[in-house]
């Protein structure tokens, strides 16, 4: 297992100094550090938005539910490619108000958008609250990988500090740039590990993915048809949460900042297309997760399932490598989410409550300072507060999918105003944790997160209908044009 470790932390390392020489030359301000200076290109966005959507929910949380649910876990194939032609459509126009503007986040837009403090107060305060599980899912995937690839070698919780603490350094000096650049070497290496352990380890066990099937099919006859291996996950959940997930794919803050990071709204448009090349990779994954279940069944822990199957079946060195990967993976939206949580916590929370002019050099600093703090919140709960990973990102989706109405309303509905925005977001904030929190997800059938959705657009439509709309704001078309 020595060899596996000395793979993992130099998979680790490596990363982390790509990430802090990927930072360039001159001075870093806040165009830099939060939006990368608004100039990458196809390839440079695409690399960032999956190093941001493929994660430890992909690398463990798929082949976990696939291991444990069976069906349910189909719904992570579909609702990417939903969000992705949600994009094609939606992300344009916000770009271009932003770059207008010199936006840097989420609630900048709106802010810009519906002219009210107060609703970008909100968004903020939302959008950091949804991603601490993000990243808390993003800690805890990655001290399981490291623990389990070096076959306890290195403990988990000393897996997640050294590498979280890289993962602050890159991020403390280079911003997105920075994340950008390791994303290309997580992509690279995550691709490459799934492909060898995707069509390896059914051809190993069983001859093949056809032959595993099969063998799935006999030996767990329920496993492939909703509700698979659950009582609750039928298709009214399947598809509630495709449609929770997919339309709050998009509405995530780091999703918003990496649409700021592009050169022109034109690349955003061919990221749409290209995207859902990312989707093969995760039923390779599935695969993964079917042929451990019959090759080692009776798992603790569903979300070790991948890792301990390659570390069974493989050489030290390539279980290194996977580890490694899985590292990476973690390592590039965790640093990625720090750095947005940060920038909306100093520009869109700071700001407004010390209600002074606030500098770029200050903004800077308080970004920074949050930065640490958020980073030790996510700690704090990964270390003693482990959930399973696809619950936690589920958990997130259901905070941010709310904003789906007042970002899709803001960019083509011009008449509609901050109060009727907020009327709806604040109510499907308020059925979403209380359902949550009563223990009523599934509720009806369906998930939690799509029920709050549901009626947060039912009382945003009937505060739309009920409350004089107004004149239509002066230049609101131009600023998206």
């Amino acid at each position: 297992m020595t060899v596996s470790l000395l793979v993992i932390l130099a998979f680790i390392v490596f990363s982390a100094v790509v990430g802090v020489v990927g930072r360039g030359r001159g001075e870093m301000n806040l165009e830099r550090w939060s939006v990368g200076g608004r100039r990458f290109g196809v390839l440079l966005v695409w690399l960032l938005m999956a190093g941001e959507i493929y994660t430890t929910f992909t690398f463990l949380g798929a082949s976990g539910w696939a291991y444990s649910r069976g069906a349910p876990s189909f719904y992570i194939l579909v609702y990417g490619t939903l969000g992705y032609t949600i994009s094609f459509f939606l992300l344009p126009p916000i770009w271009r108000l932003a770059k207008r503007r010199g936006l840097h986040t989420q609630p900048d837009f709106f802010l810009a958008r519906y002219d009210s403090p107060a609703l970008a107060g909100v968004v903020a305060l939302v959008g950091v609250v949804s991603i601490v599980p993000y990243l808390q899912l993003q800690l805890a995937g990655l001290g399981m990988i490291v623990e389990i690839a070096s076959g306890g070698a290195f403990g988990s919780t000393s897996a997640i500090l050294v590498a979280f603490a890289l993962t602050c350094v890159f991020v403390y000096t280079s911003g997105l740039k920075g994340v950008a650049w390791v994303a290309v070497v997580k992509d690279v290496t995550m691709i490459l590990a799934v492909v060898v352990i995707g069509f390896g380890l059914p051809a190993m066990y069983f001859g093949g993915i056809g032959r595993m099937m099969d063998a799935l099919a006999r030996a767990h006859p329920a496993h492939l048809v909703f509700p698979g291996s659950t009582t609750t996950m039928g298709v009214g959940w399947v598809v509630s949460t495709i449609l929770l997930t997919g339309l709050g794919f998009y509405c995530w803050p780091h999703m918003f900042a990496s649409a700021f990071a592009a050169k022109d709204a034109r690349t955003i448009r061919r990221n749409a297309v290209i995207m859902p090349l990312y989707q093969l990779p995760i039923l390779l994954i599935l695969f993964v997760g079917f042929t451990a279940l019959l090759a080692i069944p009776g798992l603790k822990n569903p979300d070790t399932a991948l890792l301990a199957l390659v570390t069974r079946s493989y050489p030290a060195w390539f279980a290194g490598f996977v580890g490694g990967a899985g590292a990476v993976t973690a390592m590039v939206p965790a640093s990625m989410l720090l750095l947005v949580a940060a920038t909306l916590a100093a520009k869109n929370i700071y700001r407004p409550l010390v209600r002074r002019d606030v500098g770029n050099a200050e903004l800077m600093r308080a970004s920074r300072v949050a930065m640490v703090v958020i980073a030790l919140a996510a700690l704090v709960l990964a270390l003693w507060s482990p959930k399973e990973l696809v619950n936690l990102l589920i958990f997130g989706y259901d905070g941010v999918a709310q904003f789906f109405p007042g970002i899709a309303l803001g960019v083509f509905a011009p008449r509609v105003r901050a109060r009727q925005i907020m009327a709806g977001l604040v109510t499907g904030e308020v059925v979403v944790v209380s359902l949550i929190w009563t223990g009523h997800d599934p509720y009806l059938g369906m998930n939690a997160g799509f029920v709050g959705l549901a009626v947060n657009a039912l009382v945003t439509a009937a505060a739309v209908a009920l409350m004089p709309a107004g004149p239509e704001p002066a230049g609101i078309r131009e600023r998206f044009s």
